[in-house]
């Protein structure tokens, strides 16, 4: 084996065990939820795929200076991160915008809405014909069990932090630019939120997460996307 390959499986080897060191949440934590909740979660008609370990909630270890309360997303790794005190965050996997599409920049949580209604906007009306004005909140909704609404100012971005009816997608760019989330993530998200918390989403190839998930993926060889 040449040094180069050592020195890569050593690289591996190290981030592993970094998200070792992780204290991991159940992956379907539903005690936050409501009987309206496991009501309509139970009539999803979406298969509940498992995500993989890199993207599963776990609080780790927070070397940016946002302040506790905040939420910073890291498209190129796929992570958004809510943070706590004593340098802690929660760390959440989530499906990000093509890059074209993704949003970036400072924003703060304008609105906060519980099963959501979806109502595409204009410019996927354009890219995807046949589309509904608007679909009512519900299991298959798209924006499933929660939504923020990002605003900047008093402007609504057009850009959410939501629910999802396709978790299999956790990890992926693939979005129309809103940042998806596994439903129980989604409500254990928003219930630790409040109005007007800054969101500071980085811009493509400005990942800082000091986990690198795409690495964790290749070096346990176990998921595929």
């Amino acid at each position: 084996m040449s040094l180069r390959s050592k020195l890569g499986l050593l690289a591996v080897g190290l981030i592993l065990a970094g998200c070792q060191t992780a204290t991991q949440f159940e992956a379907a934590n539903t005690k936050a939820f409501k009987p309206r909740d496991k009501e309509l979660l139970a009539k999803a008609r979406y298969v509940n795929s498992p995500v993989a370990e890199p993207f599963r909630r776990a609080i780790v270890d927070y070397h940016r200076k946002e302040a506790p309360g905040s939420i910073m997303v890291d498209s190129d790794n796929h992570y958004l991160y809510y943070v706590l005190d004593n340098g802690k965050a929660i760390r959440y996997g989530v499906t990000v915008g093509e890059e074209a599409l993704a949003f970036s920049g400072v924003a703060r949580v304008g609105n906060k809405r519980e099963w959501p209604d979806w109502v595409p906007t204009a410019d996927i009306h354009k890219r995807i014909e046949g589309l509904p004005q608007r679909v009512s909140g519900g299991p298959d909704n798209p924006l499933g069990a929660r939504a923020l609404y990002l605003y900047q100012g008093n402007k609504d971005t057009l850009f959410r932090i939501h629910g999802t009816n396709q978790p299999e997608y956790i990890g992926a760019s693939i979005s129309s630019g809103c940042i998806r989330m596994l439903n129980e993530d989604v409500i254990d998200l928003y219930d630790r939120v409040q109005p007007n918390a800054p969101v500071v989403v980085l811009e493509p190839k400005h990942g800082d997460s000091p986990f690198n998930s795409r690495m964790a993926l290749q070096g346990s060889g176990n998921y595929s996307f």
